[in-house]
């Protein structure tokens, strides 16, 4: 699909959901000597990681360029789960990134570092709590229940590149909920759904870890990315159910984030189960 430019759309076709507001937001995040060098926003795509992906492979995007769209018809998460939204209610972008500096074997702490970075971005921005579920939800608090309110994917593109692409729900009502168990942070009790800020505090503090894992050659622990993401990490200290490739599943105790980014199980047997890739279900409440 080919995207829309933004620049077409009205400011004022929908007064609670106004488009961003590319130019303030390359004023306030491309710099010299900076992460971010180009950033670009449509109207509306299919998925912006997809889109990234292929400029990147014909040469037309390096690292450091952020695409971000208004609306996404086919925005995709982990095990290929759709992820849809109704345009400007949200934020939907991907950036490319290049750690060349980095072993490859840890370039898998990409989703968790972009986990922790949004996290604290939107803590900070939109001063609502938020917590990490193991490998790459955000989570918010609405009415007492713990809500899923965004997703992080990262795809390899080429041999030295990961786009890693971000979905969050910021203004959503309770009845465009695409599932039961999906917030917001609008019905989290955010102090402020002005997409612009949201965006560049977002980008701000994923620069900032990104830099600080990167000049660590990807140490989890010298970087401090390891210690600050179990401290903000839901899924540890709970019983969970690890569904993995081949219908199998561990169930157990989460106790540990190791030095891979996987979740360590520790089983009824004694047994502790690292799990590198699985869908996590909480069985019990932190």
């Amino acid at each position: 699909m080919t995207p829309r430019d933004a620049s077409d759309d009205s400011r004022w076709s929908d007064l609670d959901r106004p488009p961003l507001n590319a130019a303030a937001l390359r004023r306030g995040l491309v710099r010299e000597g900076g992460l971010w060098h180009e950033l670009e926003i449509v109207r509306g795509t299919g998925s912006t990681n997809s889109d990234l992906v292929a400029l990147a492979a014909s040469g037309k995007a390096a690292e450091g360029s952020v695409l971000v769209a208004e609306e996404q018809t086919s925005g995709r998460g982990r095990l290929d789960r759709r992820w849809t939204a109704p345009a400007r209610s949200g934020l939907f972008f991907s950036v490319l990134l290049n750690p060349a500096e980095v072993p490859v074997a840890r370039w898998g702490w990409l989703p968790l570092l972009t986990g922790v970075a949004v996290a604290t971005g939107l803590s900070r921005a939109a001063g609502v709590d938020t917590a990490l579920k193991w490998p790459n939800d955000l989570l918010v608090t609405v009415g007492g229940e713990e809500r899923k309110a965004g997703g992080i994917l990262a795809e390899r593109a080429g041999d030295q590149g990961v786009v890693v692409g971000v979905g969050v729900n910021v203004s959503l009502r309770a009845d465009e909920l695409p599932v039961p168990g999906a917030g917001s942070l609008a019905l989290a009790g955010a102090v402020s759904t002005d997409r612009d800020p949201l965006l560049r505090a977002v980008l701000r503090s994923l620069e900032e870890w990104y830099g600080r894992w990167r000049e660590a050659a990807g140490d989890p622990a010298v970087s401090g990315l390891q210690e600050t993401y179990a401290a903000g990490c839901a899924t540890l200290g709970r019983t969970v159910r690890a569904e993995l490739p081949g219908d199998r599943s561990v169930v157990g105790e989460a106790v540990a984030i190791d030095g891979d980014g996987r979740l360590v199980i520790a089983t009824e047997d004694g047994v502790q189960a690292p799990v590198g890739a699985g869908d996590i279900v909480h069985l019990r409440p932190a």
